[in-house]
């Protein structure tokens, strides 16, 4: 089984804005950190945005933030609704394909039997589980502390002493 670009990245974002202390980035912001696309990323976002997991704030200084907290996003309700059809072969719907063997074919069942328990594990983890190793994700993805001064404050303190 593969999860398309799109739940990555929706995953992605999730996990960035609940690493954020000040709760808001930029789509630029996200997409500089992990080194993906903006034009992606914003249609993530927008669906994320629609499926009540992410607020914007407009304005100079705004941004995007979690819609509700970490511990109430389930990682099995994101992905059901990122990747819609979850369709392992051809005779899944929504294809639904004709196959020589259908009237007799245990693979089709033994192949949702393991995606829905694919799903079911996703289902015990939530957002805030997948940010736990918060500082060093928060040090890989180059995540300032709201507490820490600016770089620029750092490198002045550092030229004196």
């Amino acid at each position: 089984m593969r999860l398309t670009v799109y739940t990555d990245y929706a995953l992605r974002l999730l996990m960035y804005l609940a690493l954020k202390d000040d709760g808001l980035a930029t789509i630029a912001e996200v997409a500089d950190s992990y080194g993906i696309s903006k034009n992606h990323l914003m249609k993530v976002a927008h669906q994320l945005g629609v499926g009540g997991y992410v607020g914007t704030v407009r304005g100079r200084g705004g941004g995007l933030r979690l819609a509700k907290p970490a511990e109430k996003i389930g990682l099995g309700e994101v992905v059901r609704r990122t990747e819609p059809d979850m369709a392992l072969v051809p005779c899944f719907k929504p294809v639904d394909d004709l196959c020589a063997i259908r009237s007799c074919c245990v693979l089709k069942g033994a192949l949702d039997k393991a995606r829905g328990a694919f799903v079911e594990v996703l289902d015990g983890y939530t957002l805030s589980d997948l940010v736990r190793p918060r500082a060093p994700l928060r040090a890989l993805l180059a995540i300032a502390s709201v507490d820490a001064p600016p770089a620029a404050a750092n490198r002045r303190r550092s030229a004196r002493a």
